[in-house]
């Protein structure tokens, strides 16, 4: 969403000045990469070799900032299979582009694929994540909170006052049309919320977002965008198949062979699945206050019949 500015010839020329400038990289040619939610990516190559270019103008750009030495605390631990920080003349991990945080990474060629067999893949590396260290890396750690639901309903109020405008209307009619479903998911939230708060235990580094972050090049398979990884149970990044018996198995088994002797809770599953269900919705409201396009609202109308849906259903029929 915030990467589809286009950018005029002038903008291109600066970022080319200011890559060169601080991190002493000639590029040849600086092109769009494939941009997520919050990115603002290019390819820049060069005579030898290529580089990822990642701005975020974002409020998100706080949580980026925190990503870049995780990234160096995994890959100093063997963790190869994940894009490698290039450092500025300053030897910093990320630097400051007119309003935003940009980092410049080694270019990883491969295709974006999500299929059985890349799941396979992802739980392996997940599982090999989750065997680094934690002492010293000082990011968010996951409490089992419910104030992602308390954020909603406050966004959702100040919608409210914001009736008179008329993506604000469609936006909370949305919400007032499915608000029985809202209302039950906080409720289930807040319950494994509770059933979940007292157990601190297998917290673990872990991603966040990496089922759609795999990329594979001849065989070989990397896990990239590590924008917020978080000291949290593997549940975090499990709870997007645990309506596939397959898939809970695949992760158990890829934790075993990690030397991991734990299995994937349903309670800390269905916990994470009500928490991102919020989580999706707030970021969507987030970006509408901050940008105010029409094209989030659209968004926001279609999230109701999107795939976390079926997640949710499942999670309504797990009785504690």
């Amino acid at each position: 969403m915030y990467g589809n500015v286009r950018r005029s010839h002038k903008y291109i020329v600066r970022l080319h000045d200011y890559i060169y400038r601080e991190y002493q990289i000639r590029s040849n040619a600086l092109t769009p990469a494939k941009r997520g939610y919050y990115g603002e990516t290019w390819r820049l190559e060069t005579a030898t070799k290529n580089y990822f270019i990642k701005l975020d103008y974002s409020p998100h750009k706080e949580i980026y900032k925190h990503s870049f030495p995780v990234m160096e605390h995994l890959r100093k631990h063997g963790i190869d299979c994940i894009s490698r920080i290039v450092k500025n003349v300053n030897g910093e991990f990320f630097g400051d582009f007119e309003s935003a945080v940009i980092g410049v990474f080694e270019w990883i060629d491969g295709e974006n694929i999500q299929d059985e067999q890349t799941k396979i893949e992802e739980y392996n590396i997940l599982g090999k994540v989750y065997t680094v260290p934690i002492n010293g890396i000082r990011i968010k750690r996951d409490i089992f909170s419910t104030a992602q639901a308390d954020l909603f309903y406050r966004l959702w109020n100040k919608l409210k006052r914001d009736s008179s405008n008329k993506n604000s209307a469609i936006i909370s009619s949305v919400f007032e049309r499915h608000s029985g479903e809202i209302k039950h998911c906080a409720e289930r939230l807040a319950l494994f919320a509770d059933r979940c708060k007292p157990d601190k235990s297998h917290f673990y580094i872990t991603h966040g977002d990496a089922g759609g972050n795999v990329i594979v090049n001849d065989g070989k398979f990397y896990m990239v965008d590590w924008d917020d990884p978080r000291i949290a149970p593997p549940e975090r990044d499990a709870w997007f198949c645990m309506h596939w018996n397959w898939a809970v198995a695949t992760f158990n088994q890829a934790l075993k062979n990690n030397g991991i002797d734990y299995s994937l809770r349903i309670e800390r599953m269905a916990y994470y699945c009500y928490y991102y269900f919020f989580f999706y919705l707030t970021e969507f409201l987030h970006t509408y206050f901050d940008l105010g396009k029409r094209k989030v609202a659209d968004e926001i109308s279609k999230y109701f019949n999107c795939w976390i849906m079926d997640n949710i259903r499942y999670d309504d029929n797990i009785k504690l």
